[in-house]
């Protein structure tokens, strides 16, 4: 999403990040919803940080009339700088101040579609990154999270459905033909997950029960004549809830869960508390109309909006350069997820193949241009600008690449590590706004001999440095010792800002295999027989040597199976081997990358060889590589 600021451009740095010099226990909000002028009353009880040094409470605020502004219930001198309402005569003391600021918008005019707008007679809104200055005066950053009461008041004839976050609490009849609803949010949020909608739409719902014996009410809101559309997107929700319920513990904290779909939503879907605003894209899908990738992608996006239920909602990001923790844990979750829901192997691997294609097309080029920056940027100019795949599918590596070392080399990948590491986290900071220090700690303390646990210094460079690793394989086998010898050497290309860089934390999960194709001990020198089986060693050094024993002949390496580090990994296979790794690598996702880098060989080759005519004026090979050749003589041909 692209949103950009009135006035120059100021530089961001987060090492100039300080804690606000106040906190906002609760907000109580009133909505008289008109397109042309709606009026917020905002009620808040604001307190002094006794941490920071006493200074003037500076709110944030855009495109608002302000028309009264009270503290303990009295009026209050203030002054505007810029787009700032300062407060600077505030009671002294640490007792609770309650604040009222009374303000006006214009939704109806609101081109910019953050903050609160009106989309074909609909009321909407969209507060992250920055959005909520656009409803009422606020501080707005994420690490003030406060206890939200919300009433919606509106003609019921244009706006019968009235939602907020939280719990439905209250409803009825006001005069004039208007209405009102009143939601009460339990848990604290930042103000980027406020949401809510007024508008005429219609409602698939669905009770159910959850694992803990809870009761919940689900809900998908769409205009009229999409109801048919959402079956899918329910289905899709349920899943999700049972999922994380199951895998980690995380249960549906709400009442209801309610998900809105409107075509009028410039994004792709926002994981308000308790009330998901979707573009229809990502909920709505008919047989008769969708595909199968359709399909997938409304299971797949409903399910991370869901997972930052927890993920980015009960535990949130301190600052805006902490992005990843929010959305590189969540999309390795909803990863996860598909894969789970994939079933059998081979579908498992197709997931986490498309998740390797995206990026490599997508994050190594980015990794690689001038617009290249780490998992946590330094600095900004403009937020909504963070929202890369370096941030989200990069991060979600650096997740997964958690999880495999949170336990090395144990039969379940490192998941009931992982899982301990995602209990701790919870336990040490819900409801609080943190860093992705914070989660990296809670996933190695909670694994305290685990390979994470022993180089978490170092595997931290993955949030600070840009770039591709690249790792460079050189083997030599010895037959009179029987061993076998990989030399790693890993390196990363320079990027703007940072022209030197240290070694990464890198696990590298591997197997051998005979030349025929059988599974071989994967036993270093020095170490008792080993089973045959897939280890994930753990590169930390520019160069490191790994020594194997115990081999007749020279072996066939797997490398880097399941993609378990995002890097480039050269290693020159032989045409034999890669045809061993694509008949026999127990590994799918090595098969599939044998078999490419073969098709890309075989391709390559046949590219720059020139035809050589025959006696009947057709090609000596066969009838493959006729077509192959004729394809890239006309492709000259477009050149």
């Amino acid at each position: 999403m692209l949103s950009f600021r009135e006035g120059p451009a100021v530089l961001v740095k987060r090492e100039d990040y300080t804690a606000p010099a106040y906190w906002i226990d609760t907000v109580d909000l009133t909505f008289d919803l008109d397109p042309a002028k709606t009026r917020v009353l905002n009620r808040m009880r604001v307190r002094r940080n006794p941490d920071v040094a006493p200074q003037p409470l500076c709110l944030d605020g855009e495109d608002l009339n302000l028309a009264r502004v009270m503290v303990n219930g009295q009026g209050t001198s203030f002054k505007m700088e810029g787009s700032q309402l300062v407060l600077a005569n505030l009671p002294d003391g640490e007792e609770p101040i309650e604040l009222e600021i009374f303000t006006t918008c214009a939704p109806a005019k609101n081109t910019k579609l953050m903050g609160l707008y009106v989309s074909q007679d609909t009321f909407f809104t969209q507060c992250e990154a920055e959005g909520f200055r656009r409803i009422t005066y606020f501080l707005d950053r994420p690490d003030v999270m406060a206890s939200y009461t919300v009433t919606l008041r509106a003609d019921k004839s244009k706006y019968p459905v009235l939602l907020s976050n939280g719990n439905l609490v209250e409803e009825g009849a006001l005069d004039d033909g208007r209405h009102f609803a009143k939601w009460v949010d339990p848990h604290k949020k930042p103000a980027y997950l406020f949401a809510l909608v007024a508008g005429s739409l219609v409602c698939r719902s669905q009770p159910i029960r959850t694992r803990s014996g809870t009761d919940h009410l689900l809900q998908v809101y769409v205009r009229p004549g999409d109801l048919d559309k959402t079956e899918h997107a329910m289905n899709s929700l349920m899943a999700s809830i049972a999922w994380d319920e199951t895998r980690f513990g995380l249960p549906l904290d709400l009442e209801r869960f309610m998900i809105v779909a409107t075509s009028d939503f410039n994004m792709g879907a926002m994981e308000n508390k308790g009330l998901n605003i979707f573009n229809t894209k990502y909920v709505l899908a008919s047989p008769a109309t969708a595909t199968d990738v359709d399909f997938g992608n409304v299971e797949s996006v409903v399910a991370h909006e869901y997972f930052h239920n927890w993920t980015g909602n009960r535990v949130t990001c301190r600052d805006w350069f902490q992005l990843s923790l929010k959305e590189g844990l969540t999309v390795f979750r909803d990863q996860e997820f598909s894969m789970d829901m994939a079933g059998s192997l081979s579908a498992r691997a197709v997931k986490r193949i498309e998740d390797v294609r995206v990026l490599r097309t997508a994050q190594f080029p980015e990794d690689a241009g001038p617009m290249a920056h780490p998992v946590r940027p330094d600095s900004y100019m403009e937020i909504n600008n963070f929202y890369t795949v370096t941030v989200y599918e990069k991060g979600a590596e650096v997740v997964r690449m958690m999880q495999s070392l949170a336990t090395a080399n144990a039969s379940d990948n490192g998941r009931a590590g992982f899982a301990r590491g995602m209990k701790l986290y919870f336990e040490r900071h819900d409801g609080q706004a943190v860093t992705c220090d914070d989660f990296a700690s809670a996933i190695a303390e909670a694994n305290p001999h685990s390979p994470l646990a022993r180089n978490l210094p170092q595997f931290k460079r993955w949030y600070s440095q840009a770039g591709t690793p690249r790792v460079n394989v050189q083997g030599y086998f010895d037959a009179p010792s029987g061993t076998y010898a990989l030399t790693f050497n890993q390196s990363c290309a320079a990027t703007p800002g940072q022209p030197d860089k240290a070694p990464f934390v890198i696990p590298m999960a591997m197997g051998l295999l005979s030349a025929d194709g059988q599974p071989l001990p994967v036993q270093l020198e020095g170490e008792p027989p080993a089973t045959a089986d897939t280890r994930t060693f753990v590169l930390t050094e520019a160069s490191q040597t790994l020594v194997f024993a115990g081999l007749k002949a020279e072996p066939v390496p797997s490398l880097l199976r399941g993609f378990s580090a995002p890097v480039v990994l050269d290693f020159n296979h032989t045409d034999e081997q890669l045809l061993t790794l694509l008949a026999h690598d127990p590994d799918p996702f090595n098969q599939w990358e044998a078999g490419q880098r073969l098709a890309l060989r075989t391709a390559l080759k046949l590219i720059a060889e020139e035809p050589t005519p025959s006696s009947g004026g057709a090609l000596n090979e066969c009838g493959r590589c006729c077509a192959i050749r004729a394809w890239t003589r006309r492709s000259r041909s477009w050149c």
